[in-house]
């Protein structure tokens, strides 16, 4: 999977539009769509950005490996299962009822 492949997968896993991606990451939108019609990679001085937006690390964009995921920071990474990325992606999806409803879940499930 070429690395354009990668952020416009990592885009449809996150519900993140290529609009909204544009505006912070500073990338034209002209940029992100020839990305994907001309099936091009982005520059080196964008990958950090990219990264940055997405929550991942450059080794994961730029890897082949696919067997944990990373959430990245400024300062440093932090590796993920599957099980967690999955059950972040899901958080930052629910509305702040939702939230507030799981965060009871998880202290109810703490004292049992």
């Amino acid at each position: 999977m070429i690395i354009s492949e990668k952020i416009f997968a990592l885009l449809a896993q996150r519900g993140m539009s290529q609009k909204e991606f544009s505006e912070r990451t500073g990338i034209s939108q002209s940029t992100i769509s020839d990305w994907k019609r001309k099936q091009t990679n982005p520059s080196a001085d964008k990958i950090l950005k990219i990264c940055k937006v997405l929550q991942v690390s450059p080794y994961e964009l730029l890897s082949e490996e696919r067997d944990s995921y990373s959430g990245f920071s400024a300062d440093h990474d932090i590796v993920l299962s599957r099980d967690e990325t999955l059950l972040l992606e899901n958080y930052r999806n629910f509305s702040s009822r939702q939230k507030e409803r799981l965060m009871g879940y998880l202290e109810a499930l703490r004292e049992i």
